[in-house]
């Protein structure tokens, strides 16, 4: 079994052979380290980290990046995409993300062909493998790889690393696109997007770190860690005020509490596969 500094090497080993990569840069915990190890290896001259801003991308995650990618000093450009005009995707299939993720290398495939760099490169991880990721199919069939995936680098390694490095990302919640906030056969709309974005917008200024709100059609499903739900409870009032002012005729919690993914619970094994084989 490999250590966690072997990893570490394969990943600068795998990074110094592509040479010049464009990197797809969200700001959260796996594209920042990703974009961290790219400028050690290979310096900012031959890296380029790109931020696509879209209905489904929180306001406070594009300014996060956009000041983490000063942090560290790398060359970034912030890019503009629309999901909703992508044919197939507002229809909310289970293989959603696969027509994101599809359209975002579209887009940054061209300005590296254009700019002379080798290769894009995600922040796909060997967590990854053996979930529900259809984006995974849509990197294999682009031609896009995944360098901490390709070296065997788990989440709980690169917690560990960017820790280490300095990196603030560290411990940051983990993040997933609006989207999946809206079960799959309900249609996603700019205005569900917006109300999501508001409503979680606001439970985290109220100091709630790791938070989803899951809307079925008009009722909002709050999920927070279940050590957080009787600091929810205690606030039960003003969060029930705010997220009907936002348009949510019913305001919920879920017992449960946050796990990643939730949606994607009521799927079929078959419907879950993701043909890792093929990354």
């Amino acid at each position: 079994m490999q250590t966690i500094e072997q990893k570490y090497e394969e990943l600068g080993r795998i990074l110094r052979e592509m040479d010049r990569v464009v990197v797809a840069f969200s700001g959260g915990v796996d594209s920042a380290f990703l974009l961290k190890a790219a400028l050690e290896f290979l310096g900012p001259e031959r890296v380029l980290a790109i931020t696509a801003d879209s209905e489904t991308y929180p306001v406070r995650e594009k300014e996060e990046a956009i000041l983490l990618a000063k942090e560290l000093n790398a060359p970034h450009e912030v890019i503009h995409t629309s999901e909703l005009d992508i044919p197939g995707y507002a229809e909310n299939p289970t293989n959603r993300c696969y027509f994101c993720k599809n359209s975002l290398f579209e887009h940054l495939i061209p300005i590296a062909e254009k700019k002379g760099y080798h290769h894009v490169i995600f922040g796909a991880i060997a967590d990854d493998l053996g979930e529900h990721r259809p984006g995974l199919q849509a990197a294999h069939d682009q031609g896009v790889r995944a360098p901490l995936l390709e070296a065997g680098i788990k989440k709980s390694e690169i917690r560990h690393l960017s820790r280490q490095f300095g990196l603030r990302t560290w411990d940051k919640p983990s993040f997933a696109c609006l989207s999946s906030r809206i079960p799959y056969g309900e249609a996603i709309t700019a205005l569900k997007l917006s109300m999501i974005d508001q409503a979680e917008d606001f439970l985290i200024q109220l100091g709630f770190r790791q938070v989803r709100v899951r809307q079925h059609e008009n009722l909002a499903r709050i999920e927070v860690p279940a050590a957080d739900l009787p600091e929810v409870l205690a606030v039960a009032e003003t969060v029930h005020a705010k997220l009907k002012e936002i348009g949510y005729a019913y305001v919920t919690m879920d017992l449960k509490g946050y796990r990643s993914g939730s949606l994607n619970e009521v799927l079929s094994p078959a419907q879950q596969s993701v043909h890792a084989e093929t990354v």
